[in-house]
């Protein structure tokens, strides 16, 4: 089939090229002729492991090409999917819907024939019924259908998570949109990934619930952490034990500095703000944004209770800015808060992150960042890993007690055990383990 995917971010490049992948016609469109430009020339936007080789193999095979305007690919498309950004609104905290408004009325100007229109993009619930209004009020007569497909896919994961989903949602009650987008997932019927056929505003619901659940169980168990700490309980105990219920589950009950990334901090917001409007609030919801957001700088506070003496002139190595391994994503990155709490008590901070400082010299001007993390150590008093990269899992302590002023760990992961660090002579501070 012939697919259109208008934004090459996230989302888009990686979806993209996953359906070129099973042998789709996809034309990836975007209007920064920069960025075309570079993915022309092999060069990926953002860090995802394996997507760089799976581009180069479908531009190779001619199965996925790039473009700068709408008009050829829309014309030529069985499917348009619209994967622009849903940032949050300045002000107010709803979904900024401005750029999938404005893709929706450039579709419309070009559509040729029967087209299905896919909303990938995070939007809340209703969005396609107005992006079904604008096209039909642009092109009165064009012969379409609107159709809400969520994504669900982790960064660092995202092409495993596409090719091997645990569900497909699609939303749409068109018996041709159906046969279309089932022919679209056809080659993922070997793997019996179910697809879920719903109504359009369910379908946009299902994304906004499910991030908000994902996001509610990580702060429970970060509540529970700080419990474990007051009463001297350990909280990966506490989360194996809870997780060995199949009701529950294991999965995000990873105690740590909380929650960030491009999806559930704006997600957790939108979906406050809908509800809001509907006058329905979601309380439960509206605390566990609440509490992730004072979780970051007290996170800080046990870095500078780490600290022998008053924080002001020490020094802290930060090991991990973005806020999960294998991206280099920094937006709502715990690292942030972190940082920014740590330089307004006085701590001078090296850092190093393995994909994420070209994105971190921007946001945070004042660290100093190094090519290692032996480097971040020197003449540190405090060693703090932030993010879990695999590079930090077998630290050499013996090396990084050579070169830093005081032998201090704290591990806002929980990836070392204590008693192993006390051997290394190193005195140690984590998440939950009272």
């Amino acid at each position: 089939m012939r697919v259109a995917m208008i934004g090459t971010g996230y989302v888009g490049l990686v979806s993209g090229a996953c359906f070129a992948d099973f042998g789709h016609q996809v034309v990836c469109v975007d209007k920064d002729a920069d960025k075309i430009a570079a993915l022309e020339r092999g060069e990926m936007p953002i860090f995802e492991p394996g997507l760089d080789d799976l581009v180069a193999n479908n531009v190779k095979a001619g199965r996925l090409t790039f473009a700068t305007g709408l008009a050829g690919p829309v014309k030529d498309a069985d499917a348009v999917f619209i994967a622009v950004g849903t940032p949050s609104r300045r002000g107010d905290g709803h979904a900024d819907l401005s750029y999938v408004y404005a893709a929706s009325r450039e579709i419309a100007e070009n559509l040729a024939g029967y087209t299905v229109v896919v909303t990938k993009s995070t939007v809340p619930v209703g969005t396609g019924d107005e992006v079904e209004r604008i096209i039909r009020e642009t092109r009165p007569t064009a012969d379409f259908a609107v159709v809400s497909n969520p994504e669900f896919l982790r960064e660092g994961a995202a092409i495993s998570d596409f090719k091997r989903p645990d569900r497909i949602v699609v939303g749409t009650e068109d018996t041709r949109a159906r046969e279309v987008m089932a022919e679209l997932y056809r080659p993922l019927y070997l793997n019996a990934a179910p697809m879920l056929y719903t109504a359009r505003r369910t379908s946009e619901l299902i994304k906004y619930a499910a991030n908000a659940f994902l996001a509610m169980k990580i702060t429970f168990i970060n509540e529970i952490a700080d419990l474990c700490e007051q009463v001297g309980g350990n909280v990966q105990e506490v989360a194996r034990g809870i997780g060995l219920d199949n009701r529950i589950g294991s999965k995000f009950l990873h105690a740590g500095p909380g929650y960030g990334g491009s999806c559930f901090p704006k997600d957790t917001q939108a979906l406050v703000k809908t509800a809001q409007d509907a006058g329905v609030p979601l309380r439960i919801v509206e605390t566990v944004v609440a509490v992730n957001d004072t979780r970051k700088r007290a996170m800080a506070r046990k870095v500078i209770a780490a600290l022998a003496g008053a924080p002001r002139g020490k020094t802290a190595a930060v090991l991990g800015l973005t806020f999960k391994p294998n991206t280099d994503d920094m937006r709502d990155s715990p690292a942030l808060a972190i940082v920014t709490a740590l330089e307004d008590a006085g701590v001078t901070v090296r850092a190093f992150d393995p994909e994420g400082m070209p994105h971190a010299r921007t946001m945070m001007p004042n660290v100093t960042y190094c090519g290692g993390p032996y480097q971040a150590a020197e003449g540190a008093d405090v060693l703090v890993i932030v993010t879990e990269w695999d590079a930090f899992r077998a630290l050499d302590f013996a090396r990084l007690k050579s070169v830093m002023t005081q032998p201090a760990l704290v591990d806002l992961r929980n990836i070392y055990r204590p008693d192993d660090v006390a051997k290394a002579g190193f005195s140690y501070t984590g998440v939950g383990r009272g």
